[in-house]
């Protein structure tokens, strides 16, 4: 039985098909083409964005950033590959034009226009707006670390300084007493000579110097740690408690299509005071006043719950819970039950504690302190309790009121709350896991944030795809080109 066979590459073609009847009518680069061709990049402050007059003509910055939306719409994030593949691919043939910038000039493009790729994230999801893609109803807010491009090695704390310098200094003093030494006698084992001892000296008293100055930078700035490679980037633990340099990228994504509403990168290995901030952005982004939003306890923060109950928004957010100091969990502080009439606390053991002190910081009430010590002292579970000589104080927040109404909140809508890892998540899964984009290619946080903006970006887009269609998408953006006034 004969195979299907290819044509003859040899042999000549009468009239040759032209490159766009190589790519079909529903094919994603036709989205690329059409919605980059309608954004003005003058108003978005891409370089060369307008005819350049003098020197060599420039690429368009329209063709470069075709090519950077396809490498991260098809997993492709590093300039190398994505030169490889304008040489390659056959629909960047068709997207470019056969154009094939070299990785340099793709790198730079990145470089230069950092600021500009996160407005087209904006502008894009500006665009899903007007298509009545995002609910406005329910967001959720999350962080995620994603590794950032600096070693663990080149990353000092203070107390790491102070071990690198004192094992400097126990060598240096090693090998001076070598040199004092007399080393008349045959050995079997051959000792470095003093020429060698003394540039060994040398190399180490230039370690300490540069790890002195590293101290010193500490203390001028009054920072816990730097980083060499990416100074903007902190050591930070993930969930699989692994410690990695890192950043902390904060995302909120709407519950109605998964999409990703609004992002911002920071250098905070925790997310304590970025729910109000996260929150009164998509606000603004949105344009709805009232909405819904779901955050874990990370975001568990007094101050940032009340300021979005008082701009209208309804917030269920699980509390922190704390443990004392034995570890036995029917002893912490969630377990002593406050009596409001009385103004006590029942402790599990059945104990009262009364009101001890008002508990102040700078002048700022903070809250107040109950205790029995006499109850404490004769108590047979004490040792579960606390460690304390005096016994077991419990410190109730000044808005403990406020805070128990957002865990009851929270509590009687558990089913809603429990959305929240289901729609911020599946963010952070596509592009962590799915796509590898774990990590970040570019060094400082105005870099990674318009490198996370092209996954963001890629992300949106398709899901749009995946929701709407190529062929609906296309005509909406053929309409939204014809209702431009030229």
């Amino acid at each position: 039985m004969a195979y299907i066979q290819g044509e003859d590459r040899n042999q000549n073609i009468l009239f040759p098909e032209s490159i766009e009847e190589y790519i079909d009518k529903d094919n994603p680069v036709r989205i690329i083409n059409e919605y980059i061709n309608q954004l003005d990049l003058e108003a978005l402050h891409f370089n060369r964005a307008t005819d350049p007059r003098r020197g060599r003509p420039p690429y368009h910055p329209a063709d470069m950033l075709k090519l950077y939306l396809y490498g991260y719409l098809n997993h492709i994030r590093s300039s190398r590959r994505l030169e490889t593949e304008t040489g390659r691919n056959l629909e960047l043939f068709w997207l470019l034009k056969k154009l094939r910038p070299d990785f340099k000039t793709i790198a730079d493009f990145r470089r230069d226009n950092k600021k500009a790729l996160v407005k087209v994230f904006r502008d894009f999801t500006r665009l899903c707006n007007s298509w009545q893609l995002f609910g406005k109803e329910l967001i959720a807010i999350d962080g995620s670390k994603f590794r950032a491009c600096n070693s663990k090695r080149n990353n000092y704390s203070q107390k790491k300084l102070a071990r690198h310098l004192a094992y400097i200094n126990e060598k240096i003093a090693g090998y001076l007493q070598e040199l004092d030494e007399c080393d008349e006698q045959e050995s079997l084992d051959r000792k470095p000579d003093a020429r060698e001892v003394r540039e060994r000296i040398a190399q180490l008293k230039e370690r300490k110097e540069k790890y002195q100055t590293y101290q010193r930078r500490l203390e001028q700035t009054n920072q816990n740690e730097i980083s060499t490679t990416d100074p903007d980037a902190r050591l930070m633990a993930n969930n699989n408690n692994n410690v990695e340099v890192s950043y902390n990228v904060q995302t909120t994504v709407d519950a109605k299509h998964k999409l990703i509403a609004d992002f911002k990168v920071i250098d905070k290995p925790n997310d304590l005071g970025q729910l109000a901030p996260m929150a009164l952005r998509a606000r603004k982004i949105l344009g709805n006043q009232q909405f819904t939003v779901l955050a874990d306890k990370g975001y568990y923060q007094v101050r940032d719950l009340e300021y979005c109950t008082r701009k209208g928004m309804t917030v269920y957010v699980t509390k922190q819970v704390y443990s004392n100091k034995t570890g036995d969990k029917a002893f912490y502080p969630d377990r002593f039950i406050y009596d409001r009439d009385n103004d006590c606390y029942l402790c599990p053991a059945g104990h009262k504690l009364s009101y001890y002190r008002t508990r102040k910081k700078d002048d700022k009430i903070l809250g107040d302190d109950y205790r029995n010590p006499k109850a404490c002292q004769g108590c047979p579970v004490k040792s579960r309790c606390t460690r304390a000589k005096r016994g077991r104080t419990v410190f109730r927040h000044r808005s403990q009121d406020f805070l128990d109404h957002i865990d009851e909140q929270t509590r009687e809508n558990l089913p809603t709350y429990k959305l929240r890892q289901m729609i911020v998540e599946h963010p952070f899964g596509t592009i962590k896991r799915a796509w590898g984009a774990s990590y970040f290619l570019t060094r400082r946080k105005v870099s990674v944030s318009a490198e996370i903006a092209l996954s963001f970006l890629a992300y949106n887009l398709k899901r749009v795809i995946n929701i709407l269609g190529t062929e609906e998408i296309l005509r909406r953006l053929r309409e939204n080109k014809k209702a431009v006034p030229v």
